[in-house]
């Protein structure tokens, strides 16, 4: 993720406060200093830094103690709120016509990703509102910017208007408005030309089309890589076309995330949706308080449980549930769970959406090789049907001829089975509502460990009772 770097560093800041039982004013301005290197480093913009050291400042000298918590979790408290105020405060949709379609012009620099994040935009519509997008390739310019697009169309099953590139863009998007309109697509999005950097030739022929289709919504593809760049571009496109939001490109990549945080408060534009990753699906809707609670490590909690629900079958999921609980799950089952979970993005990035997980030693050295879940699978399909139905029957010779017929070492087999072991144990306590406690021991205390314990007792919470009411109605009818 694009906010490692300042992650650690305003972690290792706020840490030297927390070994402090008392906190003076001078330990504030310690680590308020701290902080300003760090998002210096990550290249937030000056004006920004200066401004939310300040905010930051003033409150945390001043601040009234709560209850619940002490002096140093309260200053983490107004460092999260304030690093949400400088990020947006609250996600923003896109703006929607009162009568379709609702008509997207997709502007940036060549090189941003944007007709790539067309796709993205579209098919996340979609899939979640079950929409009927249209895409008009109206850069006429980049050597096979259409194909690329009708290359994304025919992946997503998106239909893509083009007239080639020896006609006017304008008259491309007329005609492309005209076919919208009588297929009643929902949306429109209007992947127009990049230069390599911004000339009048490129805001003429923009202004041209901007004029013409009345766009409800004009977002800026912007590269979270090019840094202080990235407010500059911004601004350019913001004064010459009104521009009415931002989509952050590359945020998954070795950048210092410094165009994230200074964005929003030198235009005054939202971020609407972030990149990712490279596949298609890798797209978020921005979310400023979360966003913030990643950057200071304390995780995502609620993205990680959208992603659950979004790949999770809930029939399947209430099966798995039932078959945990009475101590049932079997390796068909591992197999199932294992592809879900691998279909929700990297291992490595999910875990770290859990609170508090930041603070197991060694996590930011994680990463899980693809090609270790494909020798657990190979493990598991060199069983028979008997054995992974019923893991108990893997006795040391069984796991001798798996070993054999998967291409493993039988320490290997022995692993992965300990593994399952353990985690149809820890699963079979979370479905009757207990937090394992090696999970609670993992979060730690203080205010991360605070959040990620009431995140999920209030889901394991949610699911007791939802079984509940399921089993009252079964036992009604």
């Amino acid at each position: 993720m694009a906010f490692e770097s300042l992650t650690d560093r305003l972690q290792v800041a706020m840490s030297k406060l927390k070994k402090k039982g008392t906190v003076k004013e001078e330990d504030v301005k310690d680590m308020m200093r701290e902080i300003r290197l760090a998002l210096l480093e990550a290249d937030v913009n000056l004006q920004v830094v200066r401004g939310f050291v300040k905010s930051v400042g003033e409150r945390a000298v001043g601040v009234e103690i709560l209850e619940s918590l002490n002096p140093t979790q309260q200053i983490v408290k107004v460092v999260d709120e304030e690093l949400t105020k400088v990020l947006g405060s609250e996600a923003v949709g896109l703006n929607k016509s009162p009568k379709i379609p609702t008509i997207v012009m997709m502007v940036g620099l060549q090189g941003a990703g944007k007709t790539t994040f067309t796709g993205k935009i579209s098919n996340f519509l979609k899939q979640n509102e079950k929409a009927r997008p249209l895409l008009i390739a109206a850069d006429v310019y980049r050597p096979a910017a259409v194909d690329q697009l009708k290359v994304i169309g025919q992946q997503l099953d998106i239909p893509v208007f083009e007239m080639g590139t020896d006609v006017d863009p304008v008259e491309i998007v007329r005609q492309g408005l005209e076919q919208a309109k009588e297929n009643k697509n929902d949306y429109v999005f209007i992947d127009t030309a990049g230069r390599l950097h911004i000339d009048e030739t490129l805001m003429d022929e923009l202004k041209r089309i901007k004029d013409f289709a009345q766009p409800n919504d004009i977002l800026l593809t912007v590269d979270a890589m090019t840094g202080q760049d990235a407010v500059t571009v911004a601004q350019s496109f913001d004064e010459q076309l009104d521009v009415t939001g931002v989509v952050l490109t590359k945020l998954d990549g070795d950048t210092r995330g410094g165009a994230a945080l200074s964005i929003r408060a030198i235009t005054g534009k939202p971020i609407k949706f972030i990149g990712t990753g490279e596949k298609l699906t890798d797209i978020e809707v921005f979310h400023p308080d979360r966003m913030s609670s990643r950057i200071l490590g304390m995780g995502d909690m609620l993205t990680l449980i959208e992603k659950a629900q979004k790949e999770y079958d809930e029939e399947k999921a209430e099966e798995l549930a039932q078959k945990m609980r009475e101590n049932n799950f079997d390796f068909n089952d591992f197999i199932e769970q294992l592809d879900q979970v691998m279909g929700m993005g990297p291992l490595e990035d999910l875990i770290k959406m859990i609170p508090g997980m930041n603070n197991v030693p060694g996590l930011d050295q994680l990463q899980v090789d693809p090609k270790d879940v494909a020798r657990k699978k190979a493990i598991v399909f060199s069983m028979t049907p008997e054995e992974r139905e019923n893991p108990d029957l893997l006795n040391p010779s069984r796991r001798r001829r798996i070993a054999a017929g998967s291409g493993n070492s039988v320490v290997e087999v022995n692993r992965m089975i300990k593994q399952f072991n353990e985690s149809r144990k820890m699963m079979q306590q979370m479905t009757k509502g207990n937090m394992p406690a090696g999970l609670e021991n993992m979060m730690g205390g203080g205010v991360k460990g605070k959040l990620g314990k009431m995140a999920m007792n209030k889901m394991m919470k949610k699911n007791k009772k939802k079984m509940k009411n399921k089993n009252k109605k079964k036992k009604k009818k």
